[in-house]
Parts: structure tokens; sequence; C-alpha cells
């Protein structure tokens, strides 16, 4: 009978050569989800570099597991500026275009990616795909009072497209975030421009923010089974 062997951890290697773009004494914002909890723990691993770092997350988990590792962690409010902002994503390209979809914390991502002098993304090589697809939707942020007008505008500027609310788990009704506001899945049958995509749906009023990281991330460290390697913006 054979014997079973176990899959390669790829956020975990992935995660790993990310630390070691940790220095001392930096302010570093880390995502959500199981590569920055990676990341958390190999900081936390060498004391001497825990102790002079100062964490941030745009993420009320990660923000719960830092304070859990015993680190110092503050709010992104705290800052104008920090060092560095590690997250995953669902999926990003080779001008490092993201989708940030599945969370729905998107909003609160950005403002802490626009606060680092360096925003790296870190996770699989599953992620890569060299143009982004329509397998994840973009997902809007949007103030209740908008959310007809938004729907309407979004379905004639982009048809056909599919419009969904996300709901609250185990019933009919829209979920709210923690800002009170709704979040619209927006699925394309084609994908649009890019850069037209981000600035039409930001400039719609009563949109908070939508989940494509247009030209943000400087870098992306990814692994897989050619190894872990590191990917930078390549514009067409």
């Amino acid at each position: 009978m054979p014997i079973a062997t176990s899959q390669p951890d790829y956020k975990k290697q992935a995660a790993q050569k990310a630390f070691q773009f940790v220095q001392k004494g930096q302010i570093i914002g880390l995502g959500d989800g199981t590569t920055m909890l990676h990341l958390a723990n190999f900081i936390v691993a060498d004391q001497s570099l825990a102790a002079s770092i100062t964490f941030t997350s745009s993420s009320a988990k990660t923000i719960d597991r830092l304070k859990e590792l015993g680190v110092s962690v503050q709010s992104p409010s705290a800052f104008s500026k920090i060092d560095t902002y590690f997250d995953g994503c669902d999926q990003f390209d080779r001008e490092l275009n993201a989708l940030k979809s599945g969370g729905g914390i998107h909003t609160m991502e950005k403002i802490v990616a626009c606060m680092a002098s360096e925003f790296i993304l870190v996770g699989d090589a599953e992620k890569y795909s060299e143009k982004l697809t329509t397998r994840y939707p973009v997902v809007i942020e949007i103030i209740p009072a908008a959310i007809k007008a938004v729907i309407a505008q979004i379905q004639m500027a982009f048809p056909p497209v599919v419009l969904q609310l996300r709901q609250s788990p185990g019933s009919s009704e829209a979920a709210v975030n923690e800002r009170g506001n709704f979040l619209l899945n927006v699925t394309f049958q084609v994908l649009p421009d890019l850069s037209y995509v981000n600035n039409f749906i930001k400039m719609l009023p009563g949109v908070v923010d939508h989940s494509l990281f247009y030209r943000m991330a400087n870098r992306a460290i990814v692994a897989g089974a050619d190894g872990v390697r590191e990917i930078y913006p390549q514009h067409w």
C-alpha cells in the first residue's frame, strides 16, 4: 500500500520568503488569512526582531491573533505611513493588479496598502494569471442610500453583467459590514479595461471602494511546485 505524502504548504513557504523583507524597528501591516498568520509566526519566532516591530492590520481577525501572540499592535488609524504591507489575494496578473474579493474587507486593505512604502502580495503560485480573469467578482462597498442608483449605473455601463448583493449567513437579508454598508458582487462576462473599471466605479457617488487593486502592489512573492519566486510589475 503506497505511503501517503503530505502536500507542500506553499503559503507557508511564501511567508517564509516574505519574512526576509521584515527589518528591525519597522511598522509592518498584515492582511487577512492563513499566509499572514504564517508570516506573523515567523516574525514572533525571532524574539529580538518581534520586540522591535510595531504591527497593524486591515483585518480584525489578524489584529486579535497578533494580540494573542503578545506583540505590539495598533489600529491603522494610529498611522499616516507604515514601512511594508503584506497581504494575499484571490488572483493577480503580470502588472500586479490584484482582486481581493473573498473577505469583503478591501476598503480597509486599500487604506493600509496606501500607507505603505512597499505593498507586497504573498501566497501560492496558483494565484498568478497573465491577465486577470472573470473567475472572481469585483466587490463594491456601497452606502445603503446609493445601492439602487449604483446598481443601475453598473448595469448600464457594463452589459451584460451579473450583480449580487451579499447576504447574511442563513438569511435572505443583505449583509452589512462593520460600517453598515452593503457589498455588491459584480461578475463580468468579459473583464473590461482595468483602468476604466477602476476609475468608473470609484467615481460613482455612494461607492466607498472596490476590490480591484489597480497597480498598487510593488512586488509579489509566490511559492509553488517550481519553488519560491519574486514577481515585479510588468506593464503592457
